[in-house]
């Protein structure tokens, strides 16, 4: 059980005792003490991700923040650095709506470092209005999943890479509660077929997180790099704003407000998958509060609030390899497939 299941037991709303990320790396000890290792994390430039990358940042590593707009990445940074002291962080633009932008980033990376030994894919849309990416994906679904997807294989030589027995490589997905709104559409992954649905749609691009992070694991686990899924939580950031109305009204129940956290705190359980001992050699499995998950307890009720289990088709073996095989199709990388021959971009 995790040191923090007492924490989270009678929440009280943002702020209150549960862990904040730096926490986190002060109760690891590793405060100061990452010197030489390089993260990255997309989406540094709001709500948990700048947290991510300021606990990360203060262990000594070299960070790497992948941003949509650079101004506003370098405001952060320069508030993160007066606030924190850690290691270094570099900025690289990435906007994962298109999968050439996600090429260009990785060269951009691999120019300026050989070494990467954590990856936390942070960024991420919710409820978007109907629409395409780039690449012509629904927008959730190229934003959320293939961008990130076409992230990893690209970054994926690296990371096995720079693997050791010390040190395994970890891979943080950051997926949602709201993956139980929906599972992964097959047969109309753009809404085609069906009316557009905007929280079918996010849910189908978080249970896309799901699979692929339990598909890392299976893959190069044994090869030490490892993969995990996470649930932030509810959090007050900047993800909030493209909350309906509606929904921003139940912020005002008083259970709800006991539950959300504050970005410190919503950064917790991603921070905690990246650096603690406890997920060093092990993946494959769904965290939320600083803990591994278990199934929802409340099936027909998706968005029920204080239940942090995973739905039903979260773990799902045919539905992982299938994911994997077509998201390959989709990114246009089309070896690497069900005999995992090697792929290498450098």
């Amino acid at each position: 059980m995790s040191r923090y299941s007492e924490a989270h037991r009678n929440p009280k709303g943002a702020g209150d005792g549960r862990p904040t990320a730096l926490q986190i790396i002060q109760d690891e000890g590793l405060t100061g003490k990452l010197g030489g290792k390089a993260c990255m994390v997309t989406g540094v430039s709001s709500g948990i991700g700048i947290e991510t990358m300021r606990a990360l940042y203060a262990t000594g590593a070299h960070v790497f923040g992948m941003v949509r707009n650079l101004e506003k990445g370098q405001q952060v940074v320069e508030r993160v650095k007066a606030e924190t002291r850690g290691g270094e962080i570099t900025l690289i633009e990435l906007d994962l709506a298109s999968l050439s932008s996600v090429r260009k980033a990785v060269e951009g990376f691999v120019h300026r470092n050989k070494t990467l030994n954590v990856l936390v894919n942070n960024a991420g849309i919710v409820r978007a209005p109907q629409g395409r990416t780039e690449d012509c994906f629904e927008t959730h679904l190229g934003t959320n999943h293939l961008g990130h997807f076409y992230l990893f294989q690209l970054l994926k030589p690296v990371l096995l890479a720079s693997s050791t027995s010390e040190f395994p490589s970890r891979v943080v997905v950051v997926s949602s509660m709201g993956h139980r709104c929906g599972p992964v559409r097959f047969d109309d992954y753009n809404f085609n077929k069906d009316p557009y649905d905007p929280w079918l749609a996010y849910g189908q691009s978080k249970t896309a997180n799901i699979h692929i992070a339990n598909e890392i694991e299976r893959r190069y686990g044994p090869q030490g790099l490892h993969a995990t899924s996470v649930n932030p939580g509810l959090v007050m950031s900047a993800m909030s704003e493209t909350v309906s109305p509606e929904d921003a009204e139940k912020w005002s129940d008083p259970a709800m407000f006991a539950i959300l956290k504050s970005p410190e705190q919503g950064a917790a359980t991603s921070v905690y998958a990246a650096i603690s001992e406890e997920w060093k050699h092990k993946g494959g499995k769904y965290l939320s509060d600083c803990v591994e998950q278990g199934p929802t307890r409340h099936p027909d009720n998706p968005m029920h609030f204080g239940d942090e289990g995973y739905a039903t088709w979260a773990f799902d073996l045919d539905a992982e390899k299938r994911l994997w095989r077509e998201s390959l199709r989709m990114v246009g990388l089309d070896c690497d497939g069900d005999g995992d021959e090697p792929w290498t971009f450098l």
